[in-house]
């Protein structure tokens, strides 16, 4: 049998004639399924867990003191299916903040890009206007940004374009 062939092929070449492979009897495909299993339950496990440490920090009001984590974006999801839309606007703006000033796994350029994928937009146009408000008005304090939230929530494609103009005036003054 070569190496290069699916399993299955090598499987009925060994085979007597006429022989239907069946998935369901291959030992191996068996075991790679149930270990499949076991890491997308160990996953799961560790999603509910990162997310009930985030409702509970939020409850305490210290969620904005956390560091995000690869994963939190799951995490985000699973919180939004839990609590609905009270906890997401705070999980949303925590995460932008921490995708925009790089906080947490986000100093990584890679999980910043994954980032593009696993975020949905209005929380990454937060983060857009986030980045080029600190850029432009250092030292802005995150009251006075409330409203970028707000904008990116119902209008994320106008934020988007609103962040891509900041991004082309100069640096805030002295």
């Amino acid at each position: 049998m070569t190496t290069n062939e699916p399993r299955h092929t090598q499987l009925l070449a060994a085979a007597s004639a006429g022989t239907l492979y069946d998935p369901d009897t291959d030992d191996v495909v068996q075991a790679e399924l149930a270990a499949n299993r076991e890491a997308a339950a160990r996953e799961a496990q560790r999603i509910a867990a990162r997310a009930d440490e985030l409702q509970a920090l939020r409850e305490l009001g210290t969620l904005e003191q956390t560091e995000t984590r690869y994963g939190d974006e799951a995490v985000r999801d699973e919180l939004t299916g839990r609590a609905g839309g009270y906890v997401q606007a705070d999980v949303d703006a925590w995460l932008a903040h921490a995708l925009a000033a790089h906080l947490g796994h986000y100093r990584d350029p890679a999980a910043r890009e994954a980032a593009t994928g696993l975020l949905p937009p209005p929380v990454l146009a937060h983060a857009a206007l986030l980045a080029e408000f600190a850029r432009l008005v250092p030292g802005g304090r995150a009251d006075e940004l409330a409203f970028a939230a707000r904008l990116a929530t119902t209008e994320p494609e106008a934020a988007d374009d609103l962040a891509a103009l900041l991004a082309r005036a100069p640096s805030g003054a002295s």
